[in-house]
């Protein structure tokens, strides 16, 4: 390990050292990205001898910002599997739609990669004390690698996440605190104390190395495809990082030799009551207005603005990719529908991927060959307070043929 050169803000070019604490960009206020000694490693390390390695993200731990393996946190997160969904794709008429499952990563989504990586790297950097909002399960992330990596943690969560991210975050013991209002009110609410108090914030792009934990999903997906990239990667999308993410991972692997340059079409879909980067991908903007009055029950969707929405709108339009956006309505539809097809339980927003895929096929604008993969990022299992099933008693006197069924 130790291959992290500098940091570099996206937007100004400045650079920081890697061994200091840093949040934004100190002269512009925009998101920094950890860059890497990508020579070195391309002399020092072949794609092949990674087959060896343990099945968790760090197995890239050459091109991730920990300098000292010690101070690795880590639950088992990464090489969630890459499942084949036949059924939806015999419906649609695509043979190769495929579904990365992040619902299988310790505390049940995709968050457990960014938070893994950057409470390895506030240990490595001496930080005591953590903060951020959250819109359910990046609390619930940051509340387990922070009790194992022994860190305290604030958080400050709207008062209707989900129950299960209420009771994980007590559990894990993180000092959380319930507001009236979304995830951009619970931010701007812990912002001022949490100054005040030297915690150090780990919201969302924020700090430099939550979206290197999500980068690894990227390098995951080409490994998965034999150093390949799929045509078309959909993306449920909320604060973003996960797409900006894998982004920055094709970058990194094309310098090392690791892939050509080909890129998929990367599609983001949201939720069509909070829909920001959509609106602003289809006006032709380069950052995205705050959505007013959001609401859907994609607890993960309900992000009224991004502070990596330039980057997103970037991938997107850079891959040539789209933007989509579906209800309330078709998310609980596609979560059953998913569920009872493939035997994947999706969590509404990995439900939502699969309503813009059903989009796309509509508009023409998915190939039959085309190779598609959809990010389910949480466990539908954490949702299931949306599900409200009426079933009937079992009666042991009813005539078996009476209950229908194959024989």
């Amino acid at each position: 390990m130790g291959y992290l050169d500098h940091l570099e803000c996206t937007r100004c070019g400045g650079r920081y050292a890697p061994g200091e604490l840093h949040n934004l960009c100190p002269a512009c206020g925009k998101v920094l990205f950890a860059r890497y000694d990508l020579e070195r490693v391309r002399d020092e390390v072949s794609r092949d001898a990674l087959a060896g390695r343990e099945a968790t993200m760090w197995r890239y731990r050459e091109v991730m910002p920990v300098v000292d393996p010690k101070n690795i946190v880590t639950l088992g997160e990464g090489m969630t599997p890459l499942l084949p969904l036949e059924a939806i794709g015999r419906k649609l008429g695509l043979r190769h739609v495929f579904v990365k499952d992040e619902g299988l990563n310790p505390t049940g989504s995709f968050k457990a990669r960014g938070l893994s990586a950057a409470v390895s790297k506030a240990k490595e950097l001496g930080v005591r004390t953590a903060s951020m909002p959250s819109a359910g399960n990046a609390g619930s992330a940051a509340a387990a690698y922070c009790a194992r990596a022994g860190l305290d943690l604030y958080l400050v969560m709207p008062s209707d996440v989900p129950h299960v991210n209420q009771a994980e975050v007590a559990t894990y013991g993180a000092q959380t605190y319930l507001i009236h209002g979304l995830i951009h009110d619970a931010g701007r609410s812990l912002r001022g104390q949490g100054k005040a108090k030297g915690w150090f914030d780990m919201s969302t792009l924020k700090e430099p190395y939550r979206v290197e934990g999500k980068k690894t999903m990227g390098y995951e997906l080409a490994e998965q495809f034999h150093w390949s990239l799929p045509d078309v990667i959909i993306y449920p999308t909320g604060g973003g990082t996960g797409i900006v993410g894998m982004w920055k991972a094709f970058e990194e692997m094309e310098t090392l030799g690791w892939i050509g340059s080909r890129r998929p079409r990367m599609v983001i879909v949201q939720a069509a009551g909070c829909a920001p980067m959509v609106r602003a991908h289809r006006n032709g903007r380069d950052e995205a207005e705050p959505w007013q009055h959001a609401q859907t029950i994609a607890a993960g969707l309900r992000v009224p603005e991004a502070i990596g929405d330039y980057l997103i709108l970037q991938a997107v339009r850079a891959s040539g990719g789209a933007s989509y956006s579906v209800t309330d309505e078709e998310i609980l539809a596609d979560m059953r529908e998913l569920a009872q097809a493939e035997g994947v339980f999706p969590c509404p927003e990995g439900a939502a991927t699969y309503g813009a895929l059903k989009a796309m096929v509509r508009e023409a604008q998915v190939a039959p060959d085309d190779r598609v993969v959809l990010f389910n990022t949480g466990a539908g299992l954490k949702y299931v307070d949306l599900i409200n099933p009426t079933l009937p008693t079992f009666d042991p006197a009813t005539p078996p043929a009476a209950l229908g069924g194959r024989v």
